[in-house]
């Protein structure tokens, strides 16, 4: 009886361990957001893609309630 509780446990341990799915963390990263409030007076504004943004400092920026942000264009 000890016997048949033995191998019917370790059979249960076995066949569970094969339905186990491997996932990779998440890792959320919180980027910090700087608003310009005000854009230079030698900003240029260019479409891409029929979405307007604003071009200076050397990056895209888009217009936001609060001010403008640093946006990548893909």
């Amino acid at each position: 009886m000890k016997r048949l509780i033995l191998i019917s446990t370790i059979l249960i341990f076995v066949l569970t361990q094969s339905c186990i799915v491997h996932t990779k963390p998440v890792r959320h990263h919180k980027t910090k957001i700087v608003y310009i409030k005000k854009a230079p007076r030698n900003h240029k504004i260019v479409k891409i893609k029929g979405k307007k943004y604003y071009y200076f400092n050397g990056k895209h920026h888009r217009k936001t309630n609060r001010g403008f942000i640093v946006v990548r264009i893909r």
